[in-house]
Order: C-alpha cells, then sequence, then structure tokens
C-alpha cells in the first residue's frame, strides 16, 4: 500500500510540478507578499481535494475524469466541465510546449526549434505509454526537487537575511482558494486515469497528503525566495532564471534539465488525460489524437510562455471555484445521505 501510495502521490506532484510551477510564475502570479499563511491553507485544501477526487476514482474504478464529474457535480453540470477540462488540458499542453521552448533557449537553441523537439519527445511518449511516465516521476523527478530545494535554501543563504522577514497583513487567502482551483482540473484529468489500478484506499491517504505537504513546502521556500530578489521579476519569462543569476553556471544547467523533466511530465500527464476522454468519446486510434493535439498546439505557443501562464492561469482558477468548492463539500453531502438513509432505515 505504501509503495503504490508514494507511486500516486509522484504521479500528483509531477502533474503539479509543471512549466508554471517549477519557473516560479505560478508562484508569483498567486502568491507573493502577505501570503505565508494562504500557502498553508493550500496545503490543507489541496490534499483534502485530492483524496475526495482519488476516493471517488477508486469506487468507481474510473478510466476518465467523466464518471468522477457525474459525482461530484452532477451530468448537467458535467457537461460543461467536460469541455472546460479538455479546453484546459489542451490550454496546459500549449503553455508546457511554450515553456519547453523557452528553456531551451536558455541552451542557444532557437525558440521554434525547440518547441518542435519538444512536441516530437511528447509524440515518443505514447511508445513506452503510461508505465513511462511513472517511471519518471517515481524514480527521476525526486531527485530534481530535492535539486530545486537545494538550490532556493542556496540563493536565501547567499543572501544572508532572514528566511521570513514579518509576517505582516495576510490578504491573498483567496488565493489558496484560486490556486487550488486552478490546478484541481490536470489532478482530476489524471487521477481519474488509475482509478482502476488503485487496490485500497489507503494509497488515496498516503497519496493525497504527501503530496499536500511535499508541494506546500516547495510553494513556501519558492515565494520567499522570489520575494527576496530585487530585479522587477515581470522582465522573466522564467523567474526561476533571477534567482540562478546569484548562483553558479552548473545550477543554471542543472535546474534547466529539472525544469525541462517538470515541463514534460506534465504536459504528457495532460495530453494522456485529453486522449483517454476523447478515444471514449470518438473511440479512433490515440495516435490520430496525439498528432492533431500536437499539430494545433504549436501555432499558438507563439503568444510566449509568461503571456499564456498570466492570462489562462488567473481566468482558469477563477472558472474552478465552483468545482473545487463541490470536492469540498463532497464528503459532507456522503455523510448527510449516510444520516438520511440510516434514519429512514430506522423508521
Amino acid at each position: 500500500m505504501w509503495k503504490s501510495g508514494l507511486k500516486w502521490m509522484s504521479l500528483i506532484i509531477g502533474v503539479m510540478m509543471g512549466a508554471g510551477f517549477s519557473s516560479g510564475q505560478e508562484v508569483w502570479q498567486f502568491f507573493g507578499k502577505q501570503s505565508e499563511l494562504s500557502i498553508l491553507l493550500f496545503i490543507f485544501i489541496f490534499s483534502i481535494s485530492c483524496y475526495v477526487v482519488l476516493n471517488i476514482s477508486f469506487e468507481e474504478k474510473t478510466e476518465n475524469f467523466l464518471p468522477v464529474l457525474h459525482k461530484l457535480i452532477g451530468k448537467k453540470l458535467s457537461s460543461f466541465y467536460d469541455v472546460i477540462i479538455v479546453f484546459y488540458l489542451f490550454a496546459t499542453t500549449v503553455v508546457m510546449t511554450s515553456g519547453g521552448g523557452a528553456v531551451l533557449e536558455s541552451f542557444h537553441v532557437p525558440y521554434w526549434v525547440g518547441i518542435f523537439l519538444f512536441a516530437i519527445l511528447l509524440a515518443l511518449q505514447f511508445v513506452w505509454g503510461f508505465k513511462g511516465l511513472m517511471i519518471v516521476n517515481f524514480y527521476i523527478f525526486p531527485v530534481l526537487i530535492l535539486g530545486l530545494i537545494v538550490t532556493l535554501s542556496l540563493f536565501i543563504l547567499r543572501l544572508n537575511e532572514p528566511f521570513i522577514d514579518s509576517v505582516g497583513l495576510q490578504q491573498k487567502w483567496l488565493s489558496a482558494f484560486t490556486f487550488t482551483a486552478f490546478n484541481i482540473l490536470p489532478i482530476i484529468a489524471v487521477l481519474a486515469v488509475i482509478g482502476n489500478k488503485m487496490k485500497a484506499k489507503g494509497e488515496a491517504t498516503i497519496a493525497s497528503i504527501g503530496s499536500g505537504v511535499v508541494l506546500g513546502f516547495i510553494c513556501f521556500i519558492y515565494n520567499q525566495s522570489l520575494l527576496k530578489i530585487p530585479v522587477d521579476l515581470n522582465t522573466y519569462e522564467i523567474p526561476l532564471y533571477a534567482i540562478l543569476d546569484y548562483l553558479p553556471s552548473m545550477m543554471t544547467i542543472f535546474m534547466s534539465l529539472f525544469l525541462l523533466t517538470a515541463i514534460y511530465t506534465t504536459a504528457a500527464s495532460g495530453i494522456y488525460g485529453l486522449t483517454a476522454r476523447l478515444q471514449e468519446k470518438f473511440r479512433v486510434s490515440i495516435w490520430v489524437f496525439v498528432v492533431l493535439i500536437l499539430l494545433f498546439m504549436i501555432p499558438l505557443t507563439a503568444f510566449g510562455f509568461s503571456t499564456l501562464v498570466s492570462v489562462l492561469y488567473p481566468l482558469a482558477g477563477f472558472i474552478n471555484l465552483l468545482l473545487l468548492l463541490s470536492i469540498l463539500v463532497f464528503p459532507l453531502r456522503i455523510a448527510m445521505r449516510k444520516r438520511r438513509d440510516s434514519q429512514s432505515l430506522r423508521m
């Protein structure tokens, strides 16, 4: 149970640690100053959300996200969010690919060459299937995440400043909800695919709490690091490089590899969730969907990584607040239904 739980935990972290999170763009867009307690709140509501989704996926033995949506918000609203999730997964793949091109530019690879290389790698992922993605998430990604934590810690130590200046007024409570709401769509899409692969409910508990704590800690230390940078972060496509400017060049190479891996796993996870849903609906070969998705996606990367993040991410967060609320109240709905059933049996 523990091994499987850790495996699903690594999947959740891999989905979350895409271009937006790993580069620092998501953290900077949603948090920033006066958000320390908001990040703690994020850990709590994110863990609950993951547990609810995993629990439903396990009970329904799901293979795509539609049955999970039916349970959470009913069939009528599910139709709306079905379209939203398909659109969102496509948009996420665009953002991730754009991020991949931006990272490869740091190695003097032209942006459009990087985009095409990244798209080819995404297509090749389907040769190894879902198992290949899990190997990357479970064995390689933890080393890279540890590298990110070390990098951020070294940056703070080099500045020789307090890790936390002063907590002060906390004015960004809503960010915890919008940040979780934004990220809940890929979580639902990907975790619904593994519903028929889980063997015990305990796996959901391990994966949910573990991923929430790890992501919350990274988010917290990342946010504190970005707050200490004395330059305008809006001039950086990838805020992480503003931190790496203060560290040895070898750190830049290592963290660029981390970014590429994070971007790749999120993009691949998104395409898996997208193709799983489209295959059920249209019954066409998975390769047809992969090629069409990549062909439609490539021209949209022209908007640039930071522009896509700043526009799409907050908008998606607000749209999905209703879905997040449905997830958070779902355990209460189940408890109230069981209570009514027990009362009716007594009568």
